[in-house]
């Protein structure tokens, strides 16, 4: 296959990428048709960018919003609460049905690469059997990391520590920790110690979510990234959220950037949800919710966005666009200068590759899969300006989904 005349990501020059045997076999400015190739020359113009990745999703809750109630305080807390009150409806069939339909909406804005969060507090694990099958049956289309998430912490929850290793056992590929909700201090820290001590013991990667509160007292991110570093293991590790280091003062924060960049270990934002669930404690000013990416990105420091939740009980909207979150993150994180709009592609994209410890067989070069897609815009300034569509989403060669140019007529 043969793609004519196509933009990579924001270069003015166009260029043909070749495709045999579903992976990249050739780019440059001009590539003479081979004999019976098929030529593509209907996407002339257009942006080719590697696959979105959703580097943090919570599938196993996705699309229960209002059932059985809706979460009206629009808090952390109040959704845990609507969250466990739809514990009891959960079935492996009922997860993998809610599942199947979050992942074809994925597919469709591009996305084939996802890290999610699977809620391990409960004994008889029934999401994360779902999705760990569900994970096989959908390889061929989407490759998913499972994070085993304690969603009541590891020691605040009966059991947490055996159900967290049961969950690396069972084939869950990412540890997670939740240091922020533990009934104590002392039980973050050795919350955290366990994490690091079951993700060495089984080869895994971590992802805790630290810090997600408007607490400037909130301070687990110090020892995840002491741990990390300790451990010389910062790049499969992951820091989500970190919310409350909006709230730290500038001081303390400029003696933790120093450690951060020692321990080198990433970090995920959850722009829309960050700002909805962020500052609900407040009367006026009302904090913004979102970590600082724009400091975290200035200092070299590996940041990535998520959507977080799609309309379920902590998101009553949520369509699995990731346009939506690099819209909302620059905003919100003050980076609308033009370079930081046109590279916010990124955030997406090689970070969170990055984040998920890809590799080198992620992005277009030649020797990968062929994973791309195909965005109705010249160049990222205007996708993202225009809320361009995925005109297709291309799997090792292979069109997994499509959707058609949108044509607007104005009448007067």
């Amino acid at each position: 296959m043969l793609l004519q005349q196509v933009h990579l990501a924001n270069e003015t020059d166009a260029v043909d990428i070749r495709i045999t045997d579903g992976k990249f076999a050739a780019i440059a400015p001009h590539l003479d048709a081979l004999s019976g190739e098929e030529v593509i020359s209907d996407c002339a113009g257009k942006m080719v960018l590697p696959p979105f990745v959703e580097s943090h999703v919570h599938l196993d809750t996705c699309l229960t919003a209002g059932r059985p109630q809706w979460n009206l305080s629009g808090t952390l807390f109040e959704g845990i609460q609507r969250w466990e009150e739809y514990k009891p409806f959960l079935t492996k069939q009922e997860v993998k049905d809610r599942v199947n339909q979050a992942i074809r909406m994925q597919a469709g804005n591009g996305i084939q690469y996802v890290r999610t969060h699977v809620d391990i507090n409960d004994p008889k694990l029934t999401a994360l059997e779902a999705i760990l099958e569900l994970r096989e049956e959908v390889r061929d289309y989407m490759d998913i990391q499972i994070v085993a998430f304690p969603q009541y912490g590891i020691l605040s929850y009966p059991k947490g520590k055996e159900l967290l290793e049961q969950a690396l056992k069972m084939g869950a590929d990412v540890a997670g920790a939740i240091p922020h909700f533990e009934f104590t201090r002392e039980y973050s820290v050795e919350s955290l110690n366990i994490c690091f001590e079951l993700a060495q013991k089984y080869g895994k990667l971590i992802d805790v979510h630290c810090d997600e509160i408007d607490d400037e007292a909130s301070r687990g991110l110090e020892t995840l990234a002491t741990r990390a570093y300790e451990a010389g293991m910062g790049h499969m590790v992951t820091a989500s959220h970190t919310t409350a280091m909006h709230s730290y003062n500038n001081a303390y924060m400029i003696r933790l950037m120093r450690l951060l960049k020692l321990s080198g270990i990433n970090f995920v934002a959850n722009p829309c949800v960050n700002v909805h669930l962020g500052g609900r404690a407040d009367t006026y000013p009302k904090r913004r919710g979102m970590t600082r990416v724009k400091e975290l990105t200035a200092e070299g420091l590996n940041v990535s966005f998520g959507s977080d939740d799609i309309f379920d009980p902590w998101n009553p909207l949520g369509n699995a666009n990731m346009r939506d979150q690099v819209f909302m993150g620059l905003y919100t994180g003050h980076m609308l200068g033009y370079e930081e709009i046109t590279q916010s592609y990124r955030f997406v994209t090689e970070n969170g590759a990055r984040t998920l410890n890809l590799g080198d067989g992620y992005g277009i070069k030649v020797g990968n899969d062929a994973n791309f897609v195909v965005m109705d815009a010249k160049n990222w300034y205007d996708a993202l300006n225009f809320n361009a569509p995925v005109l297709r989403n291309y799997r090792k060669g292979k069109v997994i989904a499509h959707t058609a140019p949108v044509e607007k007529k104005v009448l007067f």
